[in-house]
């Protein structure tokens, strides 16, 4: 079943055949390609007959959406670290500073 779906930079689809989840990371029309990142991060490609060939549909991001990005800090995500903010909690600079002072 071909697909009417054009690509669509960061938009998450799935290739029906396969059950694969990917994103599409790169558009070049120029050289016919379109590169995508697959959830488990490998890194693939489609020409644009390829693309209209194969049975891909939209989906929504998966709940981890950064999953497949190995580049991704921490911080970028905008998360904070709870368990820093308790009381009683050291962080990794107050137990280098105890046992510098032993």
């Amino acid at each position: 079943m071909p697909t009417e779906t054009l690509p669509s930079i960061e938009n998450w689809y799935q290739d029906i055949e396969s059950g694969r989840a990917f994103q599409v990371i790169a558009v070049d029309e120029e050289n016919d390609s379109i590169e995508v990142q697959f959830y488990n991060g490998d890194i693939g490609e489609f020409d644009f007959g390829s693309w209209r060939d194969s049975a891909i549909t939209p989906i929504e991001p998966p709940e981890d959406a950064s999953a497949p990005f190995d580049d991704v800090e921490i911080d970028d995500l905008g998360y904070t670290d709870p368990d820093l903010h308790e009381p009683g909690i050291q962080t990794l600079d107050d137990l280098l500073d105890e046992a510098d002072s032993y």
